[in-house]
Formats: structure tokens, C-alpha cells, sequence
């Protein structure tokens, strides 16, 4: 594993002003694997493993960018006579987003964290939202909620949104004359988060004038959350980590109904990496409670063998029941 190498390729890639790809590599690593051996002359190819964040965008990175890549490793130490290809893979145990962030007591562990902004008079509207982004494994903050009465209200908000993951704003009448509003959506356009408005009688305006808005009327409080989830799940910069959140949710869980319906959730999207499913698969063989239900099991298997993913056997040959114990 080769980590303290990158910095040494995103020096040299900055040099080239190749800024996006050598940012996209920030906290990656990656392995030399053998390929060939031939008239002595060992090749192998590198796999880079980066952050959830960075994967889509480096799947579709030019072969110029690849080649060039495969130049500067080249130039670095390794085992084999040449590089002679790259690809990428996600870092299952990496998410750039909640690293070196400040512990905020605000946020659900192990959940996706979108901040609501919203009027102080529309506090039950966000409220409901919130809770029901739970079972999708989003924690959302509502801030006139979340925040007790002996904490310095102030900076709890900061430092919810430095540690957000997206922002979703409910724009009513009165939004654009509110200073908190206002300065909670500039602080996550200047923190290049994803940005989700829900038009509830006021259109996306100013700098989020360019993002698509969820319909929020005529919409149940149900649909909106899905529709939050549908646009999380489908941003190239939250994709990856919201399924890695969701797939972590379902393989640790402790109540079969909960991730029965977030495997639901999760059959319901398209094209998710398979090194996800794969490390889900790891992890559902070691949950005994999702192992002695048939309907998961059979359910799970589903989307596996989309995928063409199998679930490693099951050994039960050492459990020991009740009734076979001498007394």
C-alpha cells in the first residue's frame, strides 16, 4: 500500500496545472498488481484507491490524464520493471467528508448530513422532513430543534455547517429577507456542497438560482424526503458516500424491518459501485440477525446476482441449539 507516494504525484500534477486531477487524489493510495511476465520483463497495472467523493469523476478521466499518471508512478519506486495501466477503485474505508471534522453532537453517527434551513415559524415543516430522511441513513439538522437551550446557539449552526454534508433549503415567503437564511445558503455555496432547494411558494433565487428545485407543493412530507434522498443519491459529489452510508446502515443493522425497507431503498438505484456491494456482502455474513431471515437473504440475493455478486456461504455447522445440550 502505497499512500505517502501520492503527495509526490499531486506535486507533479500541479506543476502540469492538472489542479482537479491531483485534488481528486487527495487521501488516495494506491498497489502495484503483477500482469505479465514476459522475456524477463515484469508489467503491472496500478490501482488507485480514492475517496468515494473522487470516484465517479476519475472513471471518466482522459487517457492523456491516465497516461500521464502512469508516467509520474513510473518514476516513483516499485517492484516491477514497468506500469503499463491504471485503474480506480473506491476507498471502502475512507470518507473525505467527516474526516478532521469537529465532533457536533447535532448529527446521527454514521449518517449522511444534510443541514435544513428554513424560517423559525416553519420549524414543524423542517421537522417532519427530518424525520422522515431517517431511513434513508440521512441525520438532518434543524437548527430552532437540534440545538439545546444551554448551548451557545451561534456556534452550534457554524459548526453544523462546516461538518454538512448538503444543504437543503425551504424557500417560503420571507426566506430572502431573512439574514440567517441567507447567510447559511451562501456559506454552503462557498463551501461547494451540494445545494437542494424545495420551492414552496418561492423559486430558486440569487446564486442557487441555477439548481433544479424539489416541487414541494401538492407533496407529502414523505415524497419531499425521497425526493432529497433521489438527489443525493444522484450527485456525483454525494453519491458514493450516501451509499456507502445506506449499505453499512442495512449490513450492521439490529432490527430486520429497518433494513428490509432500506433494502429496498437500495434496489431502487441504479448502477451502484460494486465495490460497495461487495464490502456489504463482507459484512451481512457476520450479522446473524439479517442471516437467520430468509425474506432479506432472498432478497439481498436479488440484487447480488444483478450485480453478479455472491454472498459467501453461511456456516451454521457450529452453531449448537438449546435442546442438544446435556443437562
Amino acid at each position: 500500500m502505497n499512500n505517502k507516494y501520492i503527495k509526490f504525484v499531486q506535486d507533479m500534477l500541479n506543476k502540469k496545472n492538472k489542479l482537479k486531477l491531483s485534488e481528486n487524489l487527495k487521501n488516495a493510495y494506491y498497489e502495484c498488481e503483477f500482469l505479465n511476465d514476459w522475456n524477463n520483463h515484469e508489467t503491472a497495472l496500478v490501482n488507485v484507491f480514492v475517496n468515494p467523493d473522487c470516484f465517479i469523476e476519475l472513471e471518466d478521466v482522459s487517457d492523456d490524464d491516465k497516461n500521464l499518471l502512469i508516467k509520474f508512478l513510473n518514476a516513483l519506486p516499485h517492484e516491477y520493471d514497468e506500469i503499463i495501466s491504471i485503474k480506480f477503485s473506491i476507498n471502502i474505508n475512507s470518507n473525505s467528508s467527516r474526516k478532521n471534522r469537529e465532533l457536533v453532537t447535532v448529527w446521527e453517527q454514521n449518517h449522511f448530513n444534510l443541514f435544513i434551513t428554513h424560517l423559525v415559524k416553519h420549524k414543524d415543516k423542517a421537522t417532519n422532513v427530518k424525520n422522515a430522511l431517517k431511513i434513508y441513513g440521512i441525520s438532518g439538522f434543524v437548527a430552532h430543534e437540534d440545538i439545546k437551550p444551554s448551548k451557545e446557539w451561534q456556534d452550534e449552526i457554524e459548526k453544523a455547517l462546516h461538518s454538512m454534508d448538503a444543504l437543503t433549503a425551504i424557500l417560503m415567503d420571507g426566506v430572502k429577507k431573512s439574514d440567517w437564511c441567507d447567510q447559511e445558503i451562501g456559506f454552503a455555496v462557498g463551501k461547494e456542497v451540494p445545494i437542494i432547494p424545495i420551492r414552496k411558494g418561492l423559486d430558486p433565487y440569487g446564486f442557487i438560482g441555477k439548481y433544479q428545485a424539489i416541487q414541494g407543493n401538492g407533496k407529502n412530507v414523505p415524497e419531499v424526503a425521497k425526493a432529497i434522498f433521489d438527489t443525493i443519491v444522484n450527485h456525483s459529489k454525494t453519491k458514493n458516500n450516501m451509499l456507502l452510508i445506506l449499505t453499512n446502515l442495512i449490513s450492521n443493522s439490529t432490527h430486520i424491518e429497518t433494513s428490509l425497507k432500506q433494502l429496498e431503498i437500495l434496489c431502487a438505484i441504479d448502477n451502484v459501485p460494486k465495490e460497495i456491494l461487495i464490502q456489504m456482502s463482507e459484512q451481512i455474513i457476520n450479522n446473524t440477525i439479517l442471516t437467520k431471515s430468509k425474506e432479506f437473504l432472498e432478497k439481498v440475493q436479488i440484487l447480488f446476482d444483478k450485480y453478479e455478486i455472491k454472498l459467501a456461504s453461511i456456516d451454521t455447522t457450529d452453531e449448537i441449539y438449546t435442546d442438544e445440550i446435556p443437562f
